[in-house]
């Protein structure tokens, strides 16, 4: 039997996990990736018997954001990021009604790691990359990038991820001071159930209606900002250079 590249589990009553597992394409973004991840967030949307969900991935990869193809795609005026309609996975976890845990227990890369970052929660290893690497292909940042970066990295080390594009690994953000648990790789899941199990103490009206008010106003800021984004795009992506370093550095 073909092994779902997104996995939906009930870990107990009250928690669900929702893990990526696209083991042929890293968990980049292929398109059975992101169909998975948008048809999970529906499910546990539907459901009345979740109170919070854990997004992760498999072994040394959380998320590794676009595709080659998708890249090529969108440089070559075919597509944008906003695609998905009205279902855009960089928000899923910030449009689920109930609390979300990332538990990036492996690298996150580009969108992946933006994705991540919209969780209520965020656990990262100290092993592992993270990483928002837009210009290094040359192309300035999507995904919701420009907004949550600096909502939750602060503005400083927010412009050094998006402007330098490098690599961090999990331990040097530990050493900068950055707002959320690091632990060695083997431990962000059992940091994960743990904090899972606190909220799920809670009664779910209550969750429900404290993180309806505390995401109302990123919810409202953020159109505008991927409105800007993409007409950065519009500026920067369709440069003959940007397509020569997807063909160069994509991967490395």
């Amino acid at each position: 039997m073909t092994e779902a590249v997104v996995q939906v589990t009930e870990i107990e009553p009250g928690i669900v996990q929702v893990t990526m597992q696209d083991r042929f394409h890293k968990n980049t973004f292929s398109n059975a990736l992101l169909q998975g991840l948008i048809e999970a967030f529906q499910r546990i949307e539907a459901s009345d018997q979740y109170k919070v969900v854990i997004l992760t991935g498999y072994d040394h990869y959380f998320a590794s954001g676009g595709t080659k193809e998708v890249l090529l795609s969108i440089q070559e005026g075919k597509s944008k990021f906003t695609d998905g309609g009205d279902t855009n996975v960089y928000s899923l976890a910030l449009d689920c009604p109930i609390p979300v845990i990332s538990a990036m227990q492996g690298h996150g890369i580009g969108g992946g790691f933006v994705m991540g970052l919209f969780a209520d929660f965020v656990i990262l290893s100290r092993e592992s990359i993270y990483t928002t690497n837009f210009m290094k292909y040359g192309f300035t940042p999507g995904m919701g990038a420009t907004y949550i970066l600096p909502k939750k990295l602060g503005i400083s080390l927010a412009e050094e991820f998006l402007i330098r594009a490098g690599n961090y690994r999990g331990a040097e953000l530990e050493k900068r001071g950055i707002p959320f648990p690091v632990l060695p790789r083997d431990q962000v899941m059992e940091h994960a159930y743990a904090l899972a199990r606190e909220i799920n103490e809670k009664p779910r009206i209550s969750l429900i209606t404290l993180k309806k008010h505390l995401v109302a106003s990123m919810q409202r800021e953020l159109p505008d900002v991927i409105e800007q984004e993409v007409a950065m795009h519009e500026m920067t992506f369709h440069q003959q250079e940007v397509k020569e370093r997807i063909h160069a550095l994509f991967g490395q």
